[in-house]
């Protein structure tokens, strides 16, 4: 599978799309949004710069899309006012793989400038966006440029399916599975943690090429609260999805042996493992890190006082959201005339399984700042 190419959230605005299943990334955001504060605002009172070069890695479509941004605005203008200093122009830089929908991005910015002029009073001229497509597993900007890097729900997303997934004679060590299961053996834990450090690790040396000496970097990944392989928040859905493919290869939708060469390009990391990276490839020291843990069903939280569960209704908005990611992967793979009926069991699996406990999804927000 050639990641660079086949992997992107569905686009448009439809009902399947990720822009209308995207809830999970949103509460991700809002949690790390304390984090992003303290970076940007450390960053811009170590030096008062007139200008400030910004990138959001994987920043997909949608309402998130330019949230960060707009948080990011908030704060510095705050500061400046607070302050009584100019606010400085902003250049930021919208990065997402080549198959991104980076049109419906550019034609929500009218929007977001006027936002910007109307509740603030900022002139055309303070910000400036500009899409970039590309791998960030590749040099994506010019040395010395990036003063602040964000991303959030990309990096566990690995350049490639990782190496080692066969055996001597050509077999699957993890038949059946998309990912990680309880019953994949260790060698495929360590094929995926493998690929994860070298991917990491590569992705940390390219972007202090790319930034300034003290630049700031905050980044949000879908991680595990345990240093076990295996963590049912991040890991069972993806076993609920293998469960509806091997009963559709039962039947004969599906072909057992295309379900075996399929593998997911990513890696929900521990803390320690995300630590470890950090300290072996060396160009960053690690400022704050937090975890945060949002249920599977977003509907299902705390600030909903209106919620009642329906097992039905549960089961389809997970299912939408992981669509939402996977669908491109799947139908590259699979064809897409099986994609119906797969979330449809998806779903029902999913609601079952809601209706007996609530895993959770851990966030892990950290930042980092560049070695001078």
């Amino acid at each position: 599978m050639d990641i660079e190419t086949v992997l992107h959230m569905v686009g448009g605005a439809g009902e399947t799309s990720y822009a209308s299943n995207s809830n999970l990334q949103k509460i991700a955001i809002s949690n790390a949004r304390p984090v992003v504060e303290d970076s940007i605002l450390d960053l811009y009172c170590s030096s008062y710069p007139e200008s400030l070069n910004i990138a959001d890695l994987g920043c997909s479509s949608g309402p998130n899309t330019l949230s960060v941004i707009k948080e990011i605005i908030d704060a510095t203008h705050e500061k400046c006012l607070q302050l009584s200093r100019p606010m400085p122009e902003l250049r930021v830089f919208l990065n997402d793989l080549p198959g991104n929908d980076f049109n419906t991005i550019f034609r929500s910015l009218i929007v977001f400038y006027d936002t910007l002029k109307e509740e603030k009073g900022l002139p055309s001229g303070t910000c400036f966006v500009a899409g970039v497509p590309g791998s960030f597993y590749g040099r994506l900007f010019p040395s010395n440029f990036l003063d602040f890097i964000h991303s959030s729900y990309s990096i566990h997303w690995l350049s490639q399916v990782p190496q080692g997934l066969q055996g001597e004679m050509g077999q699957s060590l993890n038949k059946g599975n998309l990912y990680l299961a309880e019953s994949s053996p260790p060698a495929v834990y360590k094929a995926y943690l493998e690929q994860f450090q070298r991917d990491f690790s590569l992705f940390l040396k390219l972007r202090s090429e790319e930034m300034t000496s003290g630049g700031h970097m905050v980044l949000t990944v879908i991680g595990r609260n345990s240093e076990e392989p295996y963590s049912k928040g991040c890991c069972h859905n993806w076993e609920l999805l293998s469960q509806a493919l091997k009963e559709m290869a039962s039947k004969g939708v599906v072909q057992e042996a295309k379900l075996d060469s399929f593998n997911l390009p990513c890696y929900a990391p521990s803390v320690k493992e995300l630590k470890a990276v950090i300290t072996m490839e060396g160009s960053f020291f690690l400022d704050q890190l937090q975890i945060t843990e949002t249920n599977w069903d977003t509907n299902d939280n705390d600030d909903n006082k209106d919620y009642f569960f329906d097992k039905k209704a549960s089961g389809q908005h997970v299912a939408k959201y992981i669509r939402a990611l996977t669908e491109s992967m799947l139908v590259t793979h699979f064809g897409e005339e099986i994609i119906e009926e797969l979330f449809e069991r998806f779903a029902e699996k999913v609601g079952e399984h809601l209706s007996k406990e609530k895993p959770k999804c851990a966030n892990i927000t950290f930042s980092m700042t560049k070695k001078v």
